[in-house]
């Protein structure tokens, strides 16, 4: 059985905790999780160096484009990183999502 695995990151802690909570609120994700970062990356033509917080979100298949809208209407980033991939579940994770969203 097929799960929705979202990656974004937001700029401060703030930030995530409360996309983490509209994500839930809105059931678009039955679990999301949080965790400090350090990122480089080029913006601009600077070399960029930033902690961050990754906000990994589990979901189902079918949510991929609404969760993709969402992210892109609330993220604080110009270029929000929204990067998705289906993974295989066990059963029991799998059903707990189903019945959670």
């Amino acid at each position: 059985m097929e799960v929705l695995v979202m990656i974004t990151t937001e700029s401060s802690k703030t930030n995530a905790l409360r996309m983490a909570k509209l994500l839930i609120q809105n059931k678009l994700a039955a679990c999301v999780s949080i965790k400090q970062i350090f990122s480089i990356y080029e913006w601009d033509n600077d070399i960029e160096e930033t902690k961050e917080f990754e906000i990994t979100i589990k979901s189902k298949p079918e949510f991929k484009d609404d969760l993709i809208d969402f992210l892109n209407k609330i993220s604080t980033y110009n270029v929000p990183q929204i990067i998705y991939k289906k993974y295989y579940s066990e059963m029991k994770y799998y059903d707990w999502i189903n019945k959670t969203i």
